[in-house]
């Protein structure tokens, strides 16, 4: 047959019509919730926000047309039948909450932003702290060359991808820092504002100078002069004209006076179209800059520390902060003899005014065996964590053996830690909740099928930076996680993973270990499920004519994604069997009249004004299983050894983490440290918190408390919601205290 010109895939509404009656979404007690306040974009010509069927429509159209066949001169008709029949499948797979792309996805994909901006269906990214050219990219400041390294580029690419509500890993190690050239010169900023600005006050406020006034006393022929359009790269480039200023290859006029003019900066408030919310105004901005350009000029005549650039990261992603639909998420790499890195939180001024904005690691490798400083700081504040490049350059799953150099151009990590990235690469997430599926019938294999392609097409986006076409095109590393994993190991095995220990003796160090002993049903499943995965991506790259993917499976912390299905988050065991979870909302939000109809406790938020609490009560799956552990109980031990069990069995990439310790276990975090180097590649601790504090956000109740606060519930909130026809525009706005990520470190979008 002679193929035809066809362009797009589409779900027809009788297709989605009888899914909507053949299944229904398995809603974990806070899913709808979730759903609803999060992903769920406006749509302006019906005055309300989106059905979860409408979303899960968006969200697979947006995806399956990435797939580059459907880009060419003449598609093949075939083509498009073959994608029309795996768009149903993934559209019953994801309606049904059997599996889900990243929130990132659920936010982005198939809307109008992602033809502008496929940056924004990654969820997190790394970039190097080193002077790099811009190359051909979206973002070039009018005063470089695109091939010449720039001192700013690395932070014009974090504040990019920020600002689209991704998170960005970047590193300070001192072979990335020792690269950036000693500050020159000492630079006089002045910011401008304009009267008609509606910022015009409190841009006064924070330091900025009238326009008006300005001009009749100087000329901006004698100064770099800058007025940032209002758009996300204005805020960029404006950063980037004030560090490369204090640099001889940047600055080779040797112009002292920089004149950055917000004059059309959109105001606080003011709507952001495309990617939703409502902007910060000019203030935030204005803040940063000033701070940053006093921490350059503090520092002439000489180089910058890890802890400095770590510094500036940090006052760019409070800066980020500051807008209510992007939440900054932040790793900082650093050396492991770096004891002013390591430290650098202590100083408790500099945490509360920006560095709270980061988590922050050490790169180690498998001889690294000095844990007992790391541990100690562990103790005392749970920083630094742990990535250990080596193995992540030279490993996949521990099982198959060192491959030296599989993925040698690795130089850190995402802020979760779950994948080890190539210098301005991104993440590229589907999770399963294997549980679920299985429950409405799916086989796993296709649904980890069906993932893998999903996330292979995310790959053929168009992408702004150059640094990231070029490492994904090379890689087009996927990141297939599943998420509800005790969950679905206590319903499968009948038992933990973890089914025993035996005494052995570390090879290298003769010291005595509790080695863990697994359950061999789990290690045959684990390993089928990944071949699988490796078996889909081979055949579809091949289809495609492009590179398999380098790395193909992970362990994501989940977080908020694992709450609409309601179950347990990526590895990580539930928080208690039964709990309290609190969500913030703005006392405004055309929720809470329906939350409080069914009868959820909502109260004010001691904390914050105009900020109300709802109360969940929540039931973990096999809370009463005499095999159920919860990480108020779970031993620091198994956690770790459950860990090695993933990266060993299930995930070629890293497996996110974060061991939660009691006070009593703090001894055992430098010998487990020691004991699994060689395995695992990533590993973060905190210790366990209960709930000492008023309005926690997770508070462990018994079984009577949970039935008592069940019983109060009455009706649907979602129908009830529906009723009082309140659907005012939140486009935009996001969970309070909710992330994508268990230890919150990760975007929500």
């Amino acid at each position: 047959m002679q193929a035809m010109k066809l362009s797009s895939v589409s779900l027809s509404d009788e297709f989605i019509n009888k899914i909507k009656d053949e299944v229904t979404p398995h809603w974990g007690e806070l899913g709808w919730v979730t759903y609803k306040r999060t992903y769920a974009r406006w749509i302006p010509e019906k005055q309300r926000t989106e059905n979860w069927d409408e979303t899960v429509k968006r969200v697979v159209e947006g995806n399956i047309n990435l797939d580059p066949r459907l880009h060419e001169d003449n598609v093949d008709p075939k083509v498009v039948d073959e994608l029309t029949d795996e768009a149903q499948k993934l559209y019953k797979l994801i309606y049904g909450l059997g599996a889900t792309p990243s929130g990132r996805n659920l936010w982005i994909s198939g809307s109008s932003y992602q033809d502008r901006n496929g940056d924004a269906l990654n969820n997190c990214w790394f970039i190097a702290v080193r002077p790099q050219p811009y190359g051909d990219s979206h973002i070039v400041p009018e005063y470089l060359n695109s091939r010449q390294k720039a001192v700013s580029m690395p932070y014009s690419f974090m504040f990019d991808q920020l600002m689209k509500g991704g998170g960005v890993g970047f590193s300070v190690t001192r072979d990335n820092v020792e690269q950036i050239p000693q500050v020159d010169f000492n630079i006089n900023l002045t910011i401008l504002i304009d009267k008609s600005s509606a910022s015009y006050d409190e841009s006064l406020k924070m330091g900025a100078t009238d326009r008006e006034d300005w001009l009749k006393h100087h000329s901006i022929k004698d100064v770099r002069y800058y007025r940032l359009p209002d758009t996300r790269e204005g805020w960029v480039i404006s950063n980037a004209h004030l560090i490369d200023q204090h640099f001889n290859q940047t600055n080779p006029t040797q112009q002292l006076n920089l004149v950055l003019d917000m004059s059309d900066i959109r105001p606080k408030g003011a709507k952001i179209k495309g990617f939703g919310g409502t902007a910060s105004g000019p203030m935030p901005l204005i803040e940063m800059l000033f701070d940053i350009n006093n921490l350059l000029n503090d520092h002439v005549g000489q180089k910058l520390s890890s802890v400095d650039c770590t510094d500036i990261g940090n006052l760019i992603g409070k800066t980020v902060v500051a807008g209510n639909v992007r939440r900054s998420a932040e790793l900082a790499l650093g050396s492991a003899d770096d004891e002013a890195f390591i430290t650098m939180k202590q100083d408790k001024d500099k945490l509360y005014h920006h560095r709270w904005a980061s988590n922050n690691s050490v790169a180690v490798d498998s001889s690294f065996t000095d844990y007992g400083p790391v541990a100690d700081s562990i103790r005392h504040n749970g920083e630094p964590g742990i990535v250990n490049l080596e193995l992540s350059r030279n490993y996949g799953r521990k099982i198959d053996g060192r491959q030296e150099n599989i993925d040698g151009s690795v130089e850190g990590t995402n802020p979760c830690g779950e994948i080890s990235l190539a210098n301005g690469e991104p993440c590229n997430l589907f999770e399963v909740f294997p549980t679920v599926a299985e429950q409405e019938g799916w086989d796993l294999n296709e649904a980890f099928t069906l993932g893998t392609r999903y996330s292979k097409r995310v790959t053929f986006s168009n992408y702004d930076w150059e640094v990231s076409r070029n490492a994904i095109e090379k890689n087009r590393r996927i990141g297939i996680s599943m998420s509800g994993i005790q969950d679905w190991i206590l319903s499968r095995f009948g038992n933990r993973v973890v089914t025993g220990y035996e005494d052995a003796t570390d090879p290298e160090t003769g010291e005595a270990i509790k080695k863990p002993i697994y359950d061999q049903n789990a290690i045959k499943e684990f390993d089928s499920l990944y071949k699988a995965v490796v078996k889909a991506d081979k055949d579809y790259s091949a289809t495609l004519g492009c590179n398999p993917s380098i790395k193909h499976t992970t362990v994501k912390p989940s977080g908020t994604v694992a709450k609409l299905a309601g179950v347990s988050e990526g590895m990580h065991f539930h928080y208690a069997g039964y709990l309290i979870q609190r969500i913030r909302f703005q006392d405004t939000d055309p929720l809470l009249p329906a939350l409080k109809a069914v009868g959820y406790n909502v109260e004010p938020d001691v904390y914050t004004k105009n900020t109300m609490v709802v109360e969940f009560p929540v039931r973990a799956a096999h809370a009463d299983s005499k095999d159920f552990a919860s990480a108020g109980n779970v031993s620091i031990a198994e956690q770790f050894a459950t860990q090695a069990f993933l990266q060993t069995y299930w995930s070629d990439n890293a497996v996110s983490c974060t061991v939660t310790f009691q006070p009593e276990e703090g001894d055992q975090i430098a010998p487990l440290m020691k004991q699994y180097r060689h395995t695992t590649k990533s590993t973060s601790l905190l210790p366990y918190s209960g709930a000492g504090f008023k309005q926690a956000p997770k508070e462990p109740i018994d079984q009577k408390e949970y039935e008592k606060r069940v019983l109060q519930i009455s009706g649907d909130v979602a129908k009830v919601f529906a009723q009082q026809n309140n659907n005012h525009d939140k486009k935009g706005v996001e969970l309070v205290d909710q992330s994508d990520c268990a230890g919150g470190a990760c975007p929500i979008k």
